[in-house]
């Protein structure tokens, strides 16, 4: 599991991050803030400014395509697939954005989803689910467990050739490590008829509870991408009308904040798991999508290991087979840097004008 571990800082004390990702972050958090509506729903005209969305391309490296799965509730994946022959790990992968924001198109998960089926190798799947306060758990996890079935019984037509499946994995980052969770637990008292899950990748998982801790309270007012008041509104989005924390989630008592986020590790080793806990020290929430960080690739190595070491257990294939080098070349990194650079900007003109239209429309 993958969460961040801010040290304790003075009062005035701020976290070191680059003047871009700082940006990014201050922008994206007042464009969230705006869009939630006190009434509890959402403007999507003004998220659509802020969620790019990206076509399936394919690259030499890595080629994408999009599966549709049921059009009646907008549910579909996404397939990566590297430019490798070799027999690969099977990724399902669940997005991240409070439940009620984001998809697999979204510019910052196709990155992350990219950069997985690169570096670690695996094909991976991104699973595109229906959004709060418009659905309602547990629409999400219906979806995320529909999804995991079509793969199973559609394996030989709609995966590679080269997809393991006696080595797959969920992975989510965020709310969408708690949609892992629940398909995970779901796919546990089900028998899938050709895929073997042998893991769970939990990035930063969003669970919460009513109760207020002095950790959380210590970071209210942070200007961090996750606040203790969005965290409420995310949940009051999701969850059925007239429910709680306490009671609709299936593992209470936590919430998306480090010190929960480490109860649900030692809740899993209690429950006779094998759990890994990574702690990033001075890392705000959703710094994976940030490849300016070189947290973000080593988050990458961590996964890789995790992969390596569970599939070496159900598979006769060496682990070296999956031991390729991450690292990328000066050049390499400067030609991801420019794109991300000219997005920066542009994303700062469209966030600038959105928020002049919407003050003309609201005046």
């Amino acid at each position: 599991m993958i969460l961040e571990k801010p040290r304790h800082h003075g009062k005035n004390e701020r976290l070191a991050l680059p003047w871009a990702v700082r940006l990014v972050v201050s922008i994206v958090s007042t464009v969230v803030d705006n869009a939630c509506r006190p009434n509890g729903t959402v403007n999507r005209r003004l998220i659509h400014f802020l969620d790019y969305q990206t076509p399936p391309i394919s690259t030499t490296s890595v080629s994408s395509t999009d599966i549709s799965i049921d059009s009646t509730r907008n549910l579909w994946i996404r397939l990566y697939s590297p430019s490798n022959n070799q027999l690969l790990p099977v990724l399902i992968f669940f997005h991240g954005g409070g439940f009620s924001f984001l998809s697999p198109a979204s510019l910052a998960f196709d990155m992350v989803c990219r950069k997985f089926t690169t570096n670690l190798p695996a094909i991976v799947i991104s699973v595109n689910y229906r959004l709060a306060p418009e659905h309602r758990y547990p629409s999400q996890c219906h979806d995320g467990f529909d999804a995991l079935n079509f793969i199973d019984e559609n394996w030989a037509t709609v995966l590679p050739k080269n997809a393991d499946p006696a080595s797959c994995f969920f992975a989510g980052d965020s709310v969408g490590a708690n949609l892992a969770h629940h398909v995970a637990v779901r796919a546990c008292r089900t028998k899938l008829h050709t895929m073997k899950m042998i893991g769970l990748i939990s990035i930063q998982p969003f669970f919460g509870r009513e109760e207020r801790s002095q950790p959380d309270m210590q970071l209210v007012g942070s200007g961090l991408v996750v606040s203790v008041p969005l965290t409420d509104w995310c949940w009051n989005a999701y969850l059925p009308l007239g429910s709680n924390r306490d009671h609709a989630v299936v593992v209470g008592g936590f919430n998306p904040l480090k010190n929960w986020q480490r109860r649900y590790y030692e809740w899993l080793l209690k429950s006779g798991k094998e759990a890994r806990l990574i702690e990033y020290h001075n890392m705000i929430h959703a710094f994976y999508t940030f490849p300016l960080l070189p947290e973000s690739s080593h988050l990458v190595v961590q996964i890789k290991e995790f992969i390596v070491k569970c599939s070496s257990r159900v598979s006769n294939l060496k682990s070296e087979t999956y031991m390729s080098q991450l690292q990328l070349s000066p050049r390499k990194l400067n030609l991801i840097h420019l794109p991300i650079l000219c997005w920066i900007f542009s994303f700062i003109f469209i966030c600038v004008f959105s928020f002049w239209v919407n003050m003309l429309f609201n005046t």
